[in-house]
């Protein structure tokens, strides 16, 4: 294959439709996949929190909330309520985007993301399949990891406050 048309057939992944992420990435660790068709999933959700999980887009820089959240707590997926992150992981990366130096275990799943032409490690929730963010290798010790998430695909739970269910 020439040089050509290898990058067209690498562009033209990046233009592929994503498949069930549920269904590709849950029972890591988190129990049953939770199943939905995007229409569920549209109907239960914000819209740009929906866009963000279900349609991999990424929210604005410095836009969420939970960008400054400085309480003790746990970070939850916004779609099913998996605990996906300690805040005792959690640092200010200067990125704009909440951001953690580890997940808990067996809530994220990684796979490979082509969609800037790089290969980039994007990672899901391992329960519902909805997209969270990107993870890079210039985060602090001890993992070297950065958690880089968008705030509307997380909830924010106080550690004095009951989690909620996991979402059926």
């Amino acid at each position: 294959m020439d040089r050509r048309r290898s990058l067209k057939w690498l562009l033209g992944l990046s233009a592929l439709p994503i498949i069930n992420a549920g269904a590709v990435l849950a029972n890591q660790g988190a129990g049953p996949a939770l199943r939905k068709s995007k229409a569920e999933w549209a109907a239960l959700l914000p819209r740009p929190a929906y866009r963000v999980l279900f349609e991999e887009d990424t929210e604005r820089a410095g836009t969420s909330p939970l960008n400054q959240e400085k309480r003790d707590g746990t970070f939850v997926c916004a779609a099913c309520n998996l605990p996906l992150f300690d805040s005792s992981k959690k640092y200010e990366s200067g990125t704009g985007w909440p951001s953690f130096w580890q997940s808990l275990p067996g809530a994220v799943a990684n796979r490979t993301d082509y969609k800037l032409i790089f290969p980039r490690t994007e990672y899901h929730c391992t329960r519902c399949g909805g997209h969270q963010g990107h993870i890079f290798d210039d985060g602090p010790p001890p993992t070297g990891k950065r958690y880089c998430n968008n705030g509307v695909a997380l909830t924010f739970v106080p550690r004095a406050d009951k989690l909620p269910e996991l979402r059926t």
